[in-house]
C-alpha cells in the first residue's frame, strides 16, 4: 500500500474533525467550543488514518470513513448532552449501507452484504435485550448506534463483529473506574456510552 493513501485519509479526517464540533452544535443547546476543534481534528486524523490501513476494509473504505465522520459528530453530541440524535445515526446507517452495497458491487460479491445485515440485526437484538434489563442504563439511542455499527463490523466478519460488540463495555467500565478514582463523577452519574461504542468499533476494525 502506498504511504500516500493513509496520509491523505488522515488529512481528510483532520478536516472532518475540525467541522465536527460545529455540526454537533446544531444538536446541542450550547454553541461550539472553539477549544475542542484542535482535539477533534487530531482525533479525526488518527481515526481516519487507522481506517486507511485497517485490514479487510478494502473497497469499503468510503463507507467506513463516512461512518467515522458522522461518528465524530455523534461523540461530541453525546459527551455534551447524553444524546445520540436519530438524524445523525440514520445518516450514518444510510451512508454505511450505500457504501457497502457499492463495495460489494465493485467486487462482484453481493453475498458479502449478508454479513453487514446479520451484524446489524445481531447488534440491535443484543443491545435491545441489554436495554430492557431491570436497572439498565442503556438507552435506545445506544441500541440504534450499535445496530448501525453492526453494518461495517459485519462486513469485516464475525470475530470483528463480536469484538466490536464486547469491547465498548470494557472501555466504558475502565473510563468509569478512572473517573470514580479521580472523583470526577459519583456512582449514580449518567455517562455517555456512545463514544465507547464508536472507539470499540474502531479498535475492532483495526484488529481485523
Amino acid at each position: 500500500m502506498s504511504a500516500g493513501l493513509p496520509i491523505s485519509v488522515a488529512a481528510l479526517g483532520a478536516a472532518a474533525g475540525t467541522v465536527a464540533p460545529w455540526l454537533a452544535a446544531r444538536f446541542t443547546a450550547a454553541p461550539p467550543a472553539r477549544r475542542r476543534t484542535p482535539t477533534c481534528a487530531v482525533v479525526g486524523a488518527v481515526v481516519f488514518g487507522g481506517l486507511g490501513v485497517a485490514p479487510g476494509v478494502g473497497a469499503a473504505l468510503p463507507a467506513f470513513l463516512a461512518v467515522a465522520a458522522l461518528g465524530l459528530v455523534l461523540a461530541v453530541v453525546d459527551l455534551a448532552c447524553l444524546r445520540l440524535p436519530d438524524p445523525l445515526v440514520g445518516a450514518a446507517a444510510l451512508a454505511a449501507a450505500a457504501g457497502l452495497v457499492a463495495a460489494a458491487s465493485v467486487a462482484g460479491r453481493p453475498d458479502r452484504l449478508l454479513g453487514p445485515l446479520a451484524g446489524a440485526v445481531l447488534s440491535f437484538t443484543g443491545y435491545a435485550l441489554l436495554a430492557l434489563l431491570p436497572g439498565s442504563r442503556l438507552g435506545f439511542g445506544d441500541v440504534k448506534l450499535a445496530a448501525m455499527l453492526g453494518l461495517p463490523l459485519g462486513w469485516l466478519g464475525w470475530p470483528t463483529l463480536l469484538t466490536g460488540l464486547a469491547l465498548p463495555h470494557a472501555l466504558h467500565g475502565l473510563a468509569v473506574l478512572g473517573l470514580l478514582a479521580a472523583r470526577r463523577v459519583r456512582r449514580d452519574t449518567l455517562l455517555p456510552l456512545g463514544p465507547a461504542l464508536l472507539v470499540g468499533a474502531w479498535i475492532a476494525a483495526l484488529l481485523g
